[in-house]
């Protein structure tokens, strides 16, 4: 290790690296344009629905397998495999030809399984790289700082991404553009709306060149870019991963990082994917979608600072305290569905989601060797998607459920009415659904504390 250390992660490449490729790997075009992009190419709903469910799938699947991998075989070989299936996955809808369903649907099915195994392969890899840079040169104390800066960046990305991506989406705009350059050519939907796809692509080609230019740091004299036969990685990866599931359960404040993260990320994600549904039910005009999403996206240049003077500050009790109240205060106010202001609680949802990612990247980080690291914010990814897809579930037979009550209450309403009031009942059950999880965690964790002080008093 250099002797003096540098006064800023940021002068190391690595460090500036992870930040790129946060940034290069998350802030894609085609997010404002998500659901009406698939169903544009032809699919249906159900199809959409399904193809989600398989993203999902694949990401459970596969979190904590790439997880020790990553701590096997290197953090940087891991990564450079994920921006190859970011540009796999990407080339796959970029050039997938129309009108024939069957194939766009397959297409798109292959799509979603890159897309997935690259969003488990990149969890808690690039973080673990990141950290052990920081280690290796004596900055470890600086991660919040890292952490900070990166979801400030990436905040900022978001603005740009969501902005451009919209605007390209729509031929009438893209057209008016033309115009202006003195083009007459024009262009319909169906070209354009591929250009949010095409604008992906080269950002995934950019996250590959940032991976190829990462170097993998030796933390301990440890050198991970080991190589041996696939039996032998095979039995590597699978005592990590027990010894790092162990270490989680013999670990109550690791447990309760994961869990309390869990609990919060789960529920306020499922709202924020319906936001679009819920801004309808309370007056505000669609146009303002796009320019609502980056106004979120300016907020998350703010709260990574405050989340980072909190973590220095405040005990992590105190942090939780305060998560757990923006959060239910927000859920809570979602049910109200008032006019307009009603966008300030929802606002409250994405602080609260922000928060948890901050939170739980830090606190773990800090408590955990390198050895396993990878291998232990899989296991977060895991339980945060698998959380995730359990609501999802849950959600949909609750819908079923109050989409029948309300039509048989209202039998003159039209369908869209029975949905839109079905969706209004429907929120009224996540505060109460949140607290009764927080409960459970907080009694759990409580419970799992007193048996390992006593267990340490007898052993």
């Amino acid at each position: 290790m250099d002797p003096v250390a540098e006064k800023s992660p940021f002068a190391l490449p690595n460090i500036r690296l992870f930040v790129a490729l946060r940034i290069f790997f998350n802030t894609r075009f085609y997010y404002p344009v998500f659901t009406i992009l698939f169903l544009d190419f032809g699919l249906s709903i159900e199809q959409f629905a399904l193809l989600n469910t398989v993203w999902a799938a694949t990401i459970v699947l596969a979190e904590v397998p790439s997880g020790a991998l990553a701590d096997i075989i290197g953090r940087k070989r891991l990564l450079v495999a994920t921006s190859v299936l970011m540009i796999l996955e990407m080339t796959l809808i970029c050039f997938v030809p129309l009108g024939n369903i069957s194939l766009i649907f397959w297409v798109f099915l292959v799509n979603r399984v890159l897309s997935g195994l690259a969003e488990a392969m990149a969890s808690g890899a690039d973080e673990a790289l990141a950290y052990d840079t920081l280690v290796e040169r004596g900055m470890a104390d600086e991660w919040s700082r890292v952490l900070d800066i990166q979801m400030r960046m990436q905040s900022a990305g978001f603005v740009v991404t969501m902005t451009i991506g919209a605007l390209v989406y729509d031929p009438a705009i893209v057209n008016r553009v033309l115009e202006l350059f003195g083009s007459s050519a024009t262009v319909t939907q169906q070209v354009s709306m591929r250009f949010p796809l095409y604008l992906t692509l080269g950002l995934a080609f950019m996250a590959l060149m940032a991976t190829l230019s990462m170097t993998e740091p030796l933390v301990d004299g440890q050198d991970r870019s080991r190589s041996g036969s696939t039996g032998e990685m095979i039995g590597r990866a699978l005592r990590l991963t027990w010894q790092a599931g162990c270490w989680i359960f013999r670990t109550p404040f690791a447990l309760a990082v994961i869990l309390f993260g869990m609990t919060f990320d789960h529920t306020l994600r499922m709202l924020v994917t319906m936001t679009s549904q819920y801004y309808r039910l309370i007056s505000l005009p669609e146009a303002s979608f796009g320019l609502i999403g980056s106004a979120i996206g300016i907020l998350g240049l703010v709260i990574p600072r405050i989340a980072r003077a909190m973590t220095r500050h405040w005990m992590p009790t105190r942090n939780l305290a305060v998560l757990a109240v923006i959060s239910l205060a927000g859920l809570w106010g979602l049910t109200g569905f008032y006019p307009y202001v009603g966008l300030l609680p929802m606002v409250l949802v994405f602080v609260g989601l922000m928060l948890t990612s901050f939170f739980t990247s830090h606190y773990l980080n800090r408590i955990t060797s390198s050895g396993h690291r990878a291998t232990v914010l899989s296991f977060k990814g895991l339980s945060f998607n698998l959380a995730y897809g359990m609501i999802g579930l849950l959600y949909a037979g609750l819908m079923r459920h109050l989409r029948a009550e309300q039509g048989e209450m209202h039998p003159s309403w039209t369908t869209q009415a029975v949905e839109n009031q079905a969706f209004r009942e429907s929120i009224s059950w996540f505060p109460w659904y949140t607290l009764v999880i927080f409960a459970s965690v907080l009694l759990f964790c409580l419970r799992i504390r007193r048996y390992l002080a006593a267990r340490k008093e007898c052993g």
